[in-house]
């Protein structure tokens, strides 16, 4: 079946302040978020039209603006509201909503002073593809070559785009070898995450996972690690070197777009996803969902 373009759909964007049809929210090709990637952007679900967590997204990509030197021209509750009012003039319950913030046109060159910043949403249909049975069966990763910069040489607390060219090319490399993502280590040679999110190793009733010091502490991260410690799961949160992936019974990945999904396979370490990823799977369903009830009911 023949991809939709992005460029070419039906519906609204929010586009600096005001709903655009979809195919009129353009930027031009001299723009500094396009040639020396000054954007960042932010990755998040709505579970029956309601976003989860969304002020959590909208205070991280403030956040993540800050870091690379540049406000944004709208507060976390004013991306809220906006991002409301998106979903439902797209009409949409089930989604994937893009929040993006760039520097514009009115410099090309590193320097920045007296560019503007702009600043969009947009969303689409995307509703869960595969049984809990399905996912069960887990995914399979390589190792990348690429590593995660230190956060001396790069904003590694932000959503930056240019912090995510190195997951790209993992990606690629991954699919164009048969597999389904990249497993990425940091740049002192622990396991790091995937290309984009975070892993969970499972031993027993213990969880281990890397230290976020050089990635995003994944706001899906934290929720899980949540619902993992209610479920009587002990989090221990370690540098975890690759040899040690062995060791383990079960691995997941956790993310908005990711959710909670088990892993089968990486480079040439093999997991039975089982109860762990099965119990978190569930339990990160049900939240999702009753968040979405309980701020209904709330608004109402």
């Amino acid at each position: 079946m023949a991809l939709i373009p992005f460029d070419d759909r039906d519906g609204w964007i929010w586009f600096d302040g005001k709903l655009t049809p979809w195919r009129e929210a353009r930027i031009h090709v001299l723009n500094h978020g396009l040639h020396y990637a000054s954007c960042v952007f932010e990755g998040q679900r709505a579970y029956d039209g309601i976003v989860f967590k969304l002020n959590e997204h909208s205070e991280r990509l403030a956040r993540s603006a800050q870091l690379l030197g540049f406000e944004l021209p709208y507060t976390p509750a004013e991306i809220n509201t906006a991002t409301a009012e998106l979903l439902a003039a797209n009409n949409l319950s089930d989604a994937y909503v893009r929040p993006v913030a760039w520097l514009g046109s009115e410099q090309m060159g590193v320097y920045t002073r007296g560019s503007q910043v702009h600043m969009a949403i947009a969303c689409w249909e995307w509703p869960s593809y595969f049984s809990a049975e399905e996912k069960l069966k887990g995914i399979r990763l390589e190792l990348s070559r690429w590593k995660r910069p230190a956060p001396d040489t790069a904003p590694t607390e932000s959503k930056a785009a240019g912090l995510y060219m190195i997951c790209t090319m993992s990606r690629r490399e991954a699919d164009s070898r048969g597999f389904d993502d990249a497993m990425m280590l940091d740049y002192r040679g622990y396991v790091a995450e995937a290309t984009g999110a975070n892993v969970f190793f499972g031993r027993g009733k213990e969880l281990h996972t890397p230290i976020a010091d050089c990635f995003l502490n994944g706001i899906t991260r934290r929720t899980v690690m949540g619902l993992a410690e209610q479920a009587g799961y002990t989090i221990i949160e370690r540098h975890i070197r690759p040899e040690e992936m062995a060791d383990f019974d079960e691995c997941f990945l956790t993310g908005s777009a990711a959710e909670v999904t088990p892993v089968r396979q990486i480079g040439d370490v093999m997991f039975k996803p089982a109860d762990a990823c099965s119990t978190l799977m569930h339990a990160y369903s049900a939240l999702v969902r009753a968040h979405g009830a309980a701020a209904r009911v709330a608004a109402e």
